[in-house]
């Protein structure tokens, strides 16, 4: 990650729940655009691509074009970044807590 607007890009990406559905989706296996929307019915094709590049700008999809079809992959390193910066930092600082809290609570 090269800096907080590319975290901002990830961040802002992974908030809306149909953008998580997708990733949820391109972790089992790649998808063609098509496939995506049939998937998500209740949306049109526009909104689903608009989700699409959401997550491309966030570098969370990569898309290749195959003839007439846009194959879309998952590509898990930012999330992998956003784990390493964020997520175990805290969650050992908070790992480190609890360990005093039962220490004290042990006497």
């Amino acid at each position: 990650m090269s800096s907080e607007s590319d975290s901002d890009l990830i961040f802002k990406a992974l908030a809306h729940r149909r953008r998580r559905e997708i990733l949820d989706m391109l972790k089992e296996a790649p998808r063609t655009t098509g496939m995506l929307c049939e998937t998500f019915a209740d949306m049109d094709r526009c909104t689903v691509m608009q989700h699409l590049k959401v997550l491309e700008e966030a570098d969370l999809v990569i898309a290749k074009k195959e003839g007439r079809e846009r194959w879309n992959h998952l590509n898990s390193l930012p999330i992998k970044q956003i784990h390493d910066r964020w997520i175990s930092a805290y969650a050992g600082h908070a790992l480190s807590i609890l360990d005093r809290l039962k220490s004290d609570l042990e006497g």
